[in-house]
Order: structure tokens, then C-alpha cells, then sequence
């Protein structure tokens, strides 16, 4: 049987593709591409990356992706078996406090971004229900009534909360690559933590993730589902 990425090479020659070729077609940078075909993991990062980039090449190649991610799989060591619960336990009381304030970090993070969120649904409802005002030129001029008691004039209404437009935002629920482009600009590429949350304004987003099942956007305040499995390279568009 040919190696993993000898057969990537050999279907892609087959095809009359160069490296090029198939990074403009699938969006996957021609060095990683590269990589899987001389099987240098080191060189696209974590495991969960290479499995989505050999997945969506596979794909493109017609090869069978699910025996390509397990082929590479048995070329990595296996991962840590679950330890014992007396040892499990042993290892909770002996976290780190490094390990401690990274995690009641990463809380605060998803805490703030859920609160973001609530606080702009109940401004939008509150404005919703608020009357219109009524323009002053539009009011006629009454002579007061003699015999009506007197009584404070009523408060003017607030004036409505606008709501936000042109807004993006994430949130980052498993590691992943992403890059984010705001109306031709690039405003943010490298791979980031669970727990990252971040908003743009703008008319015109581009999104690209390398992890798309770890990855949520709301777009003018509305969340949207997963934009695709865990592993997958996804990229999107989005008129704010």
C-alpha cells in the first residue's frame, strides 16, 4: 500500500494538478498541501488541523477522506488513556495555579460574551415596543381648560436606543485558525483559544476557520449555527 502521501501526490499528478491548482480551488495554502504529501505534520500544527486539511484534499481528490484521516492517525501517537479515579483525583487536587486562573479566565470570557449578547436582545425588544415619537409640528395648539384641574406636564419619552448595524462577532468554543476580513481588510489571522470572543463593524465580512465546528458567529445580533463538523475549513461571506 503507498504511503499516505504518496497517494495524495499520485492522484493529484493524476489529475494534471499542480500544488497551485488545488490551493485555489480548495483554499488550503499550497505549504500545507505540500506538507501532506511528504507527511510533515510539523509543519501544519495540531492534529485537529491536519485531519481537516487531509479531509477536505481527500475530498477534492475523490479519495476516501475517512481512510485518509485514519491512515493518519496511526502515524501519531495514540492519545492519553482516562486515568483512574484515584489518580484522576490526585491530579485535580494538584492543578497548578497557572491552570486555575487560565480557566476561571476562560469563563469570565464566555460569561461577558453571553451577557453582550442578552443585553443587545433586551434593547432590541425595549425599542421595538417604544411608540414612535410624534414630530412637535405636527401637534395643535389647544387653549387650556379652565375648569380642568391643574397637573404636572407628563415626561417626555426616551428617546429610542439605535441598534447596532454592520456587526460581527465570535466566539471561539474549541481551538481553531481563523481569519477574519472587514471590507477588503484583514483585521485578524492566527489560531486562537477556546474562549476568544471578538466583535467587528463593517458592511462586508469575510470569515475563514480552520476548525469549523469550534467556531460561532452572530451577525447584526443574530447567532448563527456551527458553519460546518469539527476539523472542517470552512470560509464565508457575510453583508452586515
Amino acid at each position: 500500500m503507498p504511503a499516505l502521501g504518496d497517494e495524495f501526490r499520485s492522484a493529484r499528478e493524476a489529475r494534471g494538478l499542480t500544488l497551485s491548482d488545488v490551493a485555489e480551488q480548495i483554499h488550503i495554502r499550497s505549504v500545507y498541501l505540500h506538507a501532506i504529501e511528504t507527511e510533515d505534520w510539523s509543519a501544519i500544527g495540531a492534529p485537529v488541523y491536519v485531519r481537516g486539511f487531509i479531509r477536505t484534499y481527500a475530498r477534492f481528490l475523490g479519495l476516501d477522506a475517512e481512510a485518509a484521516v485514519a491512515a493518519f492517525n496511526e502515524t501519531v501517537p495514540s492519545e492519553r488513556p482516562p486515568a483512574p479515579v484515584a489518580t484522576a483525583e490526585r491530579e485535580r487536587r494538584g492543578l497548578s495555579p497557572w491552570a486555575i486562573g487560565a480557566t476561571v479566565v476562560a469563563l469570565i470570557l464566555v460569561a461577558f460574551v453571553a451577557f453582550e449578547y442578552f443585553s443587545y436582545a433586551q434593547n432590541a425588544q425595549s425599542v421595538a415596543s417604544q411608540p414612535e415619537p410624534v414630530p412637535s409640528g405636527s401637534q395643535a395648539a389647544t387653549a387650556p381648560d379652565a375648569n380642568a384641574s391643574a397637573s404636572p406636564p407628563a415626561s417626555p419619552s426616551p428617546s429610542p436606543i439605535p441598534l447596532p448595524k454592520h456587526q460581527l462577532g465570535l466566539r471561539v468554543d474549541a481551538p481553531s485558525w481563523l481569519r477574519v476580513t472587514v471590507d477588503g481588510t484583514t483585521v485578524v489571522e492566527g489560531t486562537f483559544p477556546a474562549g476568544t470572543a471578538k466583535s467587528f463593524n463593517g458592511r462586508v465580512a469575510d470569515v475563514r476557520v480552520g476548525n469549523a465546528g469550534g467556531v460561532r458567529l452572530i451577525v447584526d445580533g443574530k447567532a448563527l449555527p456551527p458553519l460546518g463538523k469539527t476539523g472542517d475549513v470552512v470560509e464565508q461571506r457575510y453583508t452586515l
